[in-house]
Formats: structure tokens, sequence, C-alpha cells
């Protein structure tokens, strides 16, 4: 615009010239920067706080029965936590020989009803992957607890056998802990969690005796019969800190395949005077020999007694 006019005004003086150009030109806009409202980020709700449902009479019942049953064994200087001692020395033909009853016979026969009877040796060959399933009755503080106290013990587990034993999102062994009101439903919680496990073969574990403070069951769907597979351990909810604590450490040790108790194993938890509470160092040597690479699942004990005396010697070296 401004191009045209000084061709057609050149007669024009300047000052009319600039006159008419700030009369013609159009004022030139202001440009603003205008902010869009932006949308907020979604934000997901808090999740529910975790409330335990309440129980029921019977489970009322059964808490003041097994905290009778703790008291009771404290008193007689029972469920012991130190792991033994110079009050309990086993050879190495002792811990052989205990090795041979916890490992190559069965607590129970299949429905927990009665003594089981001589077996192959049996064991993981695959990692063990547990998890936890709590029973809505389950207190938040109690999860916790129970919680660290089982990730402790799978750690330790892990170490002691030298195989790969850990907490998963992907499990083969489900623990359990529920009380009266919810175990059923948990069990069919692990039933669908766990392949080759079913609602049918859990029955035993639906109906526990009053006196059955914890129990386990493992299982052997692959080709070899001696091999673990998958496993579920229940612990009783309603048991005391201590007593909870103890079905911790022997369901899960025995749920690796030591899956008898024996009198005449000293110190250890796999003996029913419950003399000891916690895992003890004979204990973790039966679980090193168990997982020992010289022995294999399907073994008898004629083939497994001549190995493991050796094995035996090598771990304690004469009286410990």
């Amino acid at each position: 615009m401004q191009g045209r006019l000084r061709r057609h005004l050149r007669a024009v003086g300047a000052l009319a010239l600039s006159t008419l150009l700030a009369a013609c030109a159009e004022p030139e806009p202001v440009l603003q920067k205008v902010a869009k409202p932006q949308a907020r980020p979604a934000v997901a709700p808090p999740p529910a706080p975790v409330v335990a449902q309440p129980t029921s009479q019977k489970s009322a019942m059964l808490r003041s029965y097994l905290h009778q049953v703790e008291k009771a064994q404290l008193g007689q200087d029972l469920l012991r936590q130190d792991g033994g001692g110079e009050d309990t020395p086993f050879t190495s033909e002792m811990l052989a020989r205990n090795f041979e009853q916890i490992a190559l016979y069965n607590e129970y026969d299949g429905d927990f009803s009665g003594q089981g009877g001589a077996s192959p040796l049996r064991r993981w060959e695959s990692p063990v992957r547990m998890q936890i399933i709590f029973g809505d009755s389950v207190p938040p503080s109690q999860r916790r607890s129970d919680t660290a106290k089982i990730n402790a013990f799978v750690r330790r587990l892990a170490r002691v056998t030298g195989h790969s034993v850990s907490v998963s999102d992907r499990p083969n062994f489900m623990v359990i802990v529920a009380s009266e009101d919810d175990r059923v439903d948990a069990l069919a919680q692990a039933a669908e969690k766990v392949a080759g496990v079913s609602k049918s073969s859990l029955r035993a574990m639906r109906n526990m005796r009053r006196d059955t403070y914890c129990a386990v069951a493992a299982y052997a769907a692959g080709d070899n019969p001696n091999v673990y597979t998958a496993a579920v351990a229940v612990i009783r909810s309603e048991n005391p800190e201590l007593l909870r604590l103890s079905c911790i450490h022997e369901e899960l040790a025995q749920g690796l395949g030591l899956a008898n108790d024996s009198p005449a194993a000293r110190p250890s938890i796999f003996n029913d005077d419950d003399e000891f509470a916690l895992l003890t160092r004979h204990d973790e040597l039966l679980l090193k020999m168990l997982y020992d690479t010289r022995l294999r699942p399907g073994m008898t004990a004629e083939q497994v007694n001549p190995i493991t005396r050796i094995i035996a010697r090598e771990l304690t070296d004469g009286p410990v």
C-alpha cells in the first residue's frame, strides 16, 4: 500500500504524505498469548484401607484356646528359640539317622488322619515361588508383621538350601494365614492361583482339627512323582505370635521336602514334643543335605543312606 501511494502522489509534500499514510494505514493487531485451560491429570483414588472383618465366636474361642496352649508350653520351658546348645549335642551319625526318618517318611497319609509310611526322597527341582494369602479377618498389623517374618524366612531357606526360593507374584507355593471364618475362601483362592492344585485336593485342610495349628501339602504334578511342583501351607491366624512363627518355620521347611517328624530329632522343630519353636542349626543341616547335588529325587533309603553319612560328616566334622 505504501508503494502505490508514493507512485500516485509524488507532488504531495512529505507532511501531507505522512498524514495520509497515518490515516490510511490499518492498525496492527496486538497478539496476546491466551492460556488455554489445561485438563487436570486424572488422580486415582487412594486404595481403600484394609479393615479386618469381625470374627465369629468359634474363631474367638479357638484364639483363646491357642493362647492357653502357648502359655502352658512356655511354662514348661518348651518352644525354645535358642536353636539348641551344649545341652543338645548331636553327631554326624545322629544327623544322618534323623535325615532318614524326616526326609524318607511321610508324617501323615493323604487326609492328615494317620501316620504315613516310607517314601523315596522328594524335593523341588524348579525354583520355589511363594505368595501369601491373608484371610479377610486378619488385621493389618498382623499382616505386616507376618509378611515381614515370612519374607525373612524365605530368604533364609534360599541361603541354607542353595536352591532358588523367593516371594513372587507367580506362585507355586501358597502360604495361607487365615482364621476359621475365612480359611475355606483362602484355600479356594490358592487352588485358582497354583497349577496342579485343585479344591478337592485341599479338602483335608478345610476341616482341620482344633489341635492342628498348621499344615502343608506338597504336590508332584510333573513327570517325576518325587519332584514337587506345587505346595499349599495353612497357618491358623488365631495362633498367638510365637506359635504362628513356629508354624511358618515348620510348614515352609516341610514343604521343601522334610515331610516327617521324629521323636529322636534334637535340637529340631521336626519333633512333636514342641521343645523348639524355630528352625535350629540341626534343621538347617537337614535342609543342606536334602538339596545336596549328590542326592536325587526318587532315591530310596538304601541309596540315600551311604551318601548322607558322608555329607553329615562333612557338615559336622564330628559332634557339634
